[in-house]
């Protein structure tokens, strides 16, 4: 197979930089062009030292990077990919959006919540949310994907089983998520500066995250009906992770035993998915540098509820790796291609 020529458009974020590491492992893809608005006529390996003699690209526009490449990979923030979407398109360049540009279905939920508005509606409708594990079928027939964010991948991966199957009640869904520090990306901020962040933990945006619309959105698709969550993100002082503990009252007639049966049986033959043993605990450090989502399942007996715990690498599954993933979809590759990362052990 000739090798996908890929472009990252904000090559020096964290997501962007994760994808250059990814991608240069890639049997099947040639980086050949990265971009950066901050650190054009740069080498690559000038802003991150630990690429030095792996990857010097000088980064180079915007424009640069459309004309010369098959697919983008586009890791800026909310309002600048709809425009880089639009070239691409008329270009017949595959797009694939790390940012929110493209996850939320209604024009009004996303102006509510991000402040700005859908220029190209035709466009939109294009668009396949690009949750592999349940959205596969229609991201294989796009070439403009809006990658789910990092919250909603573990969130969603959590509960599909659980919703899929009516083993749980929507309407008593909690979720509690906590994340590492690069979540918030690599711009200045008083609330991941170090001294303020070491040695704390603390909920943010409480009742307001603007991952909110994104979970429920793709829950209700799960589920068939509208479905409201209560959702609360932490800042954990880690580099890298999430961990979203879920907490839903059981079904009549359903078990802990039982859920965990269907939760085995809907992610079999998923490559990235794995659902612990019961009695195990998912936990983020098995999850860094890698693409997989850890599930383990645990029962209140006390209250009938159902505790989900869901981890997965923010940077990697919940950005980076999951892109990768999509684009391995629609140019027909094996979806787990390039993506074969042991978790670090320490």
């Amino acid at each position: 197979m000739t090798q996908i020529k890929a472009g990252i458009i904000g090559a020096t974020g964290y997501a962007g930089a994760e994808l250059v590491r990814i991608l240069l492992g890639h049997p099947n893809v040639k980086i050949e062009a990265l971009s950066s608005v901050s650190f054009e006529g740069k080498s690559f390996a000038e802003i991150y030292p630990n690429f030095s003699q792996i990857c010097d690209d000088t980064l180079v526009s915007v424009e640069q990077a459309i004309d010369r490449c098959d697919v983008l990979f586009a890791a800026v923030p909310h309002g600048v990919s709809q425009e880089l979407a639009k070239q691409c398109d008329q270009k017949g360049k595959a797009f694939i959006d790390i940012g929110a540009d493209f996850r939320l279905d209604d024009p009004q939920e996303y102006e509510h919540w991000y402040g700005c508005t859908y220029q190209y509606p035709q466009l939109h409708q294009k668009a396949v949310y690009g949750l592999c594990e349940i959205f596969r079928e229609q991201i294989c027939q796009t070439r403009l994907i809006g990658n789910p964010g990092c919250y909603p991948t573990s969130i969603s991966l959590g509960l599909y089983p659980a919703l899929k199957g009516k083993w749980i009640s929507p309407q008593t869904i909690i979720i509690d998520a906590k994340s590492g520090t690069t979540g918030a990306g690599r711009k200045l901020a008083q609330n991941t500066h170090f001294p303020d962040c070491n040695e704390a933990f603390a909920p943010y945006n409480i009742g307001k995250h603007r991952h909110t619309p994104e979970i429920e959105q793709t829950l209700s698709k799960i589920y068939g009906q509208p479905i409201q969550v209560t959702f609360v993100p932490h800042l954990l002082p880690v580099n890298r992770g999430i961990v979203s503990t879920i907490y839903a009252s059981m079904g009549e007639g359903a078990t802990l035993e039982k859920i965990h049966q269907a939760y085995v049986q809907a992610y079999q033959n998923e490559k990235f998915v794995r659902v612990k043993p019961l009695g195990e605990v998912a936990n983020l450090k098995y999850v860094r540098m890698s693409n997989y989502c850890d599930i383990s399942l645990h029962a209140d007996e006390h209250t009938n509820r159902l505790i989900i715990v869901a981890a997965i690498d923010n940077l990697v599954k919940g950005a980076a790796g999951q892109a990768v993933q999509n684009m391995n979809l629609i140019f027909g590759l094996p979806e787990e291609t390039g993506l074969h990362f042991v978790p670090a052990s320490f």
